[in-house]
């Protein structure tokens, strides 16, 4: 893969390469791009950036002032495995054209002065994570809202509730059973195939791949996984294992989704981050305390406890993410930390005596976040952990699932709707503002996009369910 211009450059010329794609995400989290002939990228592009109207990006600009530039960074490149004639992908962060400073609610560009925050600080010099997104595979998805009706549907050839159903050739079982779709062989697991060529094909896009697997819920619930990297690299892994999963799952006939909860009454699809700050070469997080976790770790920890409301708001961003987060799911939604007990929202994985592989695992966010944005307020709240000695409390060492509603009581909770989280993050932000990090304006912008784009049209909707309750009243 290329690491600088130049060598981007010369591999274009090389590879007689025509066309180049300029990939950068907007404000909710979504890829967008443009192609350019390959003579419209030159050296001082990587510098300058490429000019772009930037007033249909979600989040962004105003029409009177949407002039933008794309800035790509050579050593995201790499050859576009889906598209017919051989093209040149770059992500992007995007720059102001009339100042040349870095655009304030670029996320990309937030997240790198995340990591420029904590070499500011001292602490340390690397933040590492390692997100594990888990999605679910559909053969069929139809969805409508008007007026007069709305509803979903969807369906999987693995879905238990198809045991009954006629198929062609007819039905041959094979389904795995609700919280039962851990780890099957074939033929229980029908996406094996797909799966590797969904993970080999992200390793042909600089992706370091680790290992593929079914995950727990019925009707065709994965995960891929890829080895931990720095902050801005795991994020632009993490786009680009979206990219590839939905891109080859279309190539088989099948769909993606990331929501969290998209099948009632089984398990969602979270994004436990693996995180950890590093210094000169050396790990922060070892030590001789709780699970062998460093002041540092444990002050990070009470950091990400303490501001986990707020930090919701940008981790679990959407509607659909407060209904994976509800007891009985395996999904974390209190506030506790333990050590290798996945019923807490902060976990310390058992990694033996290996000060390298010392970190903590944030196990509420999901996979609709916006990475850029997700990774650099955890960071913010780690940090300001560290600097203010905040106290996580004592470690809960119990099944927590298991408490009675009396004990359950005294452990913090994560909020209950998307609303709740934007109200805990204007309520608490200036762990992330005080930084630099995050500007007030992004912020209020966030806040703004949410509520008029997301909570209150689903407020205004009624659910179909509504009409099994309240029709006959």
């Amino acid at each position: 893969m290329a690491k600088t211009p130049q060598e981007v450059l010369k591999m274009v010329q090389d590879q007689n390469i025509q066309i180049i794609d300029l990939k950068f995400i907007d404000t909710p989290g979504i890829w967008q791009h443009c192609s350019f002939y390959h003579n419209q990228i030159e050296e001082s592009s990587f510098v300058d950036g490429v000019p772009f109207d930037g007033s249909s990006i979600r989040g962004w600009k105003a029409i009177n002032e949407s002039d933008m530039c794309m800035v790509p960074d050579a050593s995201t490149a790499w050859i576009d495995p889906f598209y017919e004639e051989p093209t040149l992908s770059m992500i992007c962060s995007i720059k102001e054209p009339r100042t040349g400073e870095w655009y304030s609610r670029d996320p990309r560009t937030i997240a790198q002065k995340a990591v420029q925050f904590l070499s500011d600080t001292g602490i340390g010099d690397t933040a590492f994570f390692g997100p594990e997104a888990e999605f679910f595979v559909f053969d069929d998805v139809r969805f409508d809202q008007t007026e007069s009706k709305g509803y979903y549907y969807v369906d999987s050839v693995e879905g238990r509730w198809n045991s009954g159903r006629e198929e062609e050739g007819g039905n041959l079982a094979y389904k795995p059973g609700y919280k039962q779709g851990y780890f099957p062989v074939p033929p229980t697991d029908t996406l094996q195939d797909m799966r590797t060529e969904m993970l080999l094909t992200m390793a042909k896009c600089g992706v370091p791949i680790e290992k593929h697997h079914h995950e727990v819920a019925s009707g065709g619930q994965n995960e891929l996984g890829f080895r931990f990297a720095t902050l801005v690299e795991a994020a632009d892994y993490l786009m680009t294992y979206k990219y590839v999963i939905k891109n080859v799952a279309k190539k088989y006939g099948k769909t993606v989704t990331f929501m969290p909860k998209p099948v009632f009454n089984d398990n969602g699809s979270g994004m436990h981050t693996h995180q950890s700050i590093w210094k000169g070469g050396e790990p922060l997080f070892w030590g001789n305390g709780y699970a062998n976790l460093s002041k540092t770790a444990l002050n990070y920890i009470g950091g990400i406890l303490k501001h986990a409301p707020a930090l919701l708001a940008l981790t679990n961003p959407s509607t659909n993410s407060y209904k994976r987060l509800v007891p009985g799911f395996e999904a974390p939604v209190n506030l506790a930390y333990s050590q290798g007990n996945r019923s807490a929202s902060v976990r310390i994985p058992l990694s033996g005596p290996n000060p390298k592989a010392k970190r903590l695992e944030f196990r509420c966010p999901d996979a609709t976040c916006n990475p850029y944005l997700a990774f650099a307020a955890m960071l913010c709240a780690g940090i300001d952990g560290i600097k203010n000695e905040i106290d996580p409390g004592e470690s809960l060492d119990v099944d927590i699932y298991d408490l009675t509603p009396e004990e359950l009581s005294k452990i913090p909770s994560t909020p209950g709707s998307l609303e709740a989280a934007l109200e805990a993050l204007e309520n608490d932000h200036a762990f992330l503002t005080d930084t630099g990090v995050f500007t007030q304006d992004f912020l209020e912008n966030w806040i703004e996009y949410k509520l008029d784009n997301e909570v209150n049209p689903m407020r205004l909707r009624p659910h179909p369910y509504e009409f099994a309750l309240y029709y006959d009243v």
